[in-house]
Formats: structure tokens, sequence, C-alpha cells
């Protein structure tokens, strides 16, 4: 096992816990995706697999799952234009657009209705400048368990805006990726690792393997991280 992956030091409470999917959609990880070379890589090294299980096994564990999904309107109202990766979105011959099937879950991953899912219309961040904040503490969260793409913006900016505002965050290595595919194991030793628990899926899958828990909407506690900021 690698030197910065740790062993989680105690199960992850269903009840304190989401499982976060980071722009898991068809329009990115898909076969049509409008990033061809990152949708090869997520599924080539196991990382949409794995967060295909990660989900399956929160839904039969209990734990609550929140999809981020970034899409834009057709008159792209609202919409970041103030760095280059937007610019180049708007060229892509594939659009994430609203209603459209780009911004749908991508397959394998399971949906069910208890699952949240939270759509941005700009920023780069499934976090800053969303509800999921106010989800995660009306859910009683404390930890956040961040999978998906990619491991070179939107995974991290996950990981700092979930630690900035008091949740713990913890992050399967094996279930998120990047481009290119050396750049992720860099990038989580140098940096995730210093701020997240970084972990593998099994440890995730063994923490949570178990009975059902039945429905934890009822189960949360009302209380969230304790010093919120801002």
């Amino acid at each position: 096992m690698p030197s910065h992956v740790t062993r989680l030091g105690a199960p992850l409470d269903p009840d304190s816990t989401v499982l976060m999917t980071v722009e898991c959609q068809r329009g990115v990880v898909g076969p049509d995706s409008a990033l061809p070379e990152l949708a090869e890589v997520a599924r080539r090294s196991g990382a949409l697999a794995n967060v295909a299980r990660l989900v399956a096994a929160a839904h039969d564990a209990g734990v609550q799952v929140l999809h981020a999904i970034a899409e834009r309107r057709p008159d792209g109202r609202g919409a970041s234009h103030n760095a280059r990766l937007f610019r180049a979105a708007e060229r892509l011959p594939v659009q994430q657009l609203a209603g459209s099937t780009a911004v749908r879950v991508a397959d394998p991953i399971p949906v069910t209705g208890d699952d949240l899912v939270v759509r941005r219309l700009h920023g780069l961040s499934p976090i800053a400048g969303t509800e999921v904040d106010a989800l995660l503490r009306n859910l009683g969260c404390r930890t956040l368990v961040v999978t998906g793409v990619s491991a070179n913006v939107a995974v991290p900016n996950a990981v700092f805006d979930a630690v900035n505002l008091g949740y713990t965050a913890v992050v399967p290595a094996d279930a998120i990726a990047g481009v290119p595919a050396e750049y992720t194991p860099a990038m989580v030793r140098n940096t995730l690792a210093l701020v997240a628990t970084v972990t593998t899926t099994e440890e995730v899958l063994t923490s949570w393997r178990g009975p059902r828990r039945g429905p934890h909407l009822v189960a949360r506690s009302t209380k969230g991280p304790d010093s919120p900021s801002g």
C-alpha cells in the first residue's frame, strides 16, 4: 500500500457520513464525453467502477449519496468566463446542458430516489457557491467521502472546501481520476494527503459492510461540524 494511503482509524458512521460523487456525469465520464481522455482514464484505471461500488455500498449501508453535477444553461446565463478552462469548455462538441443526457449520472453508477443531486451553473467547486454545505449540515454530516473527477480541478476543490468548512474529508484514491493518469497519484501524495484521509475503495467498503441501517434521513443527528466557517 502506498505510503500516502492510510487505514481508516474508525468505521465511517453511516449516520454522519455522506458520499459525494463529483462530475460523474455522462458528458464527462460517459462514452460520449466532452473530455474523452479523462473518460478513458476514469474507466481504464477502474476509478469509475470503484465509484459505482462505493455508491452501491452506501445505498446498502444507509449512507447518504450526493451527486455533484456541473452544467450550463443553453443560453449560457450565469456561467463563468473568468478562466481558460471555462472558455475551452464552451467550444467543446459535447456541452453539459441542463436537462440533457450529458448531465445525467453516468453508468455504471446506481442512482436511487434517496440520492441528492446538486447542479451548479458556475465555478470550479462542487461545494463553494452551491447548496451542498447547507444540505450536509442538515443531514448531520461530519465526514464527506469525495469521489469522481477530476483530480486536476474539481476533486481538490471539493476536498479543500470540505476541510475549510469543518468536515473531515476522506478520499478513496482509487475512486478518483485525472489527466494525465500519472498526475493523480502525485497530486494525492503531495496535496490531498496533507488535508484528507486518503484511503482505498476496499477500506471504505469494509467499513460499511454489515446489515442495512434503515432510512438514514431519519436516523441522522441534526448537528453538523462543530466550527462552521462563515
